[in-house]
């Protein structure tokens, strides 16, 4: 049973989502790794760089809730195929686009497509993966975002560089077709799959079972532990979006980091986000295997990356780029193991048929704050000349609010009761 515990297959399928992950990052990023030369180009204001970049937020946000529930009904390894390959398509046709309304339509075209990455992810994490190591999981397949961010400024700048910008967002956007093999050649169901053993299958399997009664949305949305994801997702999510979209920006604003120098600061900075990330699942999961409870553990990991990122607001006033860039760092670190463990709550509260879901509509309410934060961002930053110190400021104050926010939601993490459909109390 030790090796089944360590290297069953199950790992394999983590790999993949961390595969996935990381293109969908890479599509993603592409747009703040160009924005600045794309905004002198094409002569965009900060009000409209930021409603281009909220409407893949807006679809992502759609998408999210279409995807959760798609997913539930017919599962991960068709819904994830027919993903990849709607958002490398969106990916290209930023290619092909010309003015503000043309990116803004690829942008939501991304969106909606990439939307069932992280849903998809979570639901399969919670088929394969017995509830002790779903934090860990979580936090291997979350890296890929981070690898995503790190990759991107390598490979984007020496591209647009040699080739010009729309060779970028084609080069990038083949990378899920490579995936999609992958994937279709390699994923099944644990039952259903030749490489998975008996112990293994057990092992996945050795959490009690889920009760029978299915869940519908309107039935998820009366239960508190719902609201706490959801808090979790819309205090957060955008202030990692912000590091995306704008962090090369703000380098550039502030310190004059060109498209040919970006990519080492950035690499700094994700590269400690990678660490935050398996780290945060670690974290949660080294305390259950001290015997703490799931809600003892999840909250206090969460706790110490939510204080972990209030430094943030000093890097505007940081006198060289890399001490702001040491700044961001320990921020976007933090930030991902935060994220590890709230993906882990929907699948600590909610049986495994709903996770895809209650991870949709978490989704949703994350996607929406980036709309809501994007758009203030460009406009707040457009009246004051490109300060950034207001931005920064909420950036590190969102994650200790939403601590105490998701307790008092979810006080002790108890799993939702569904008998008659009844929201728990």
């Amino acid at each position: 049973m030790t090796g089944e515990r360590r290297f069953g297959y199950r790992w394999t399928v983590c790999a993949l989502l961390f595969a996935a992950t990381t293109v969908n990052y890479i599509d993603r990023q592409v747009l703040g790794i160009l924005a600045p030369t794309l905004q002198r180009e094409l002569h965009w204001s900060e009000t409209q760089y930021g409603d281009i970049v909220s409407w893949f937020s807006l679809a992502y946000a759609v998408g999210f809730l279409v995807a959760g529930r798609l997913l539930d009904r017919f599962g991960t390894r068709r819904g994830f195929a027919a993903a990849i390959v709607a958002w490398s398509l969106a990916a290209i046709g930023h290619a092909f686009a010309r003015t503000a309304a043309g990116f803004s339509i690829a942008r939501a075209a991304l969106g909606l497509g990439e939307s069932a990455n992280f849903p998809a992810s979570i639901k399969t994490i919670a088929e394969w993966f017995p509830k002790r190591e779903r934090a860990l999981a979580t936090g291997i397949f979350n890296a890929g975002t981070n690898v995503g961010a790190i990759v991107t400024p390598l490979v984007v700048p020496y591209i647009a560089l040699h080739w010009g910008w729309r060779a970028a967002f084609v080069a990038t956007g083949t990378l899920g077709f490579l995936w999609l093999f992958a994937w279709l050649a390699m994923y099944r169901q644990p039952e259903a799959h030749p490489a998975v053993t008996p112990a293994e299958l057990a092992l996945i399997r050795s959490d009690p079972s889920d009760p029978p009664e299915r869940m519908s949305w309107w039935s998820l949305l009366g239960y508190r532990q719902l609201w706490a994801v959801a808090v979790g997702k819309f205090m957060a999510d955008p202030v990692w979006w912000f590091y995306l979209y704008w962090l090369p920006k703000f380098l550039d604003a502030r310190y004059g980091i060109k498209l040919g120098q970006i990519a080492l600061p950035l690499i700094a900075i994700y590269l400690l986000a990678d660490v935050g990330s398996v780290g945060g699942g670690w974290l949660s999961s080294a305390f259950l295997a001290r015997g703490w409870s799931v809600n003892r553990a999840r909250k206090t990991a969460m706790l110490a990356m939510a204080i972990a990122i209030v430094p943030t607001m000093l890097a505007p006033r940081a006198a060289s780029v890399w001490t702001a860039v040491a700044v961001v760092s320990l921020a976007a670190a933090a930030h991902q193991g935060w994220s590890a463990n709230v993906y882990t709550l929907a699948s600590d509260m909610f049986p495994r048929r709903a996770v895809g879901s209650v991870i949709g509509i978490g989704g949703f309410a994350g996607a929406m704050g980036g709309v809501l934060f994007q758009r203030a961002t460009g406009r707040v930053l457009q009246a004051n000349g490109n300060n950034y110190a207001p931005i920064f400021v909420v950036c590190a104050l969102a994650y200790v609010t939403a601590w105490l926010i998701i307790h008092l939601l979810a006080p002790r993490l108890a799993p939702a009761r569904i008998a008659n459909n009844a929201p728990s109390q």
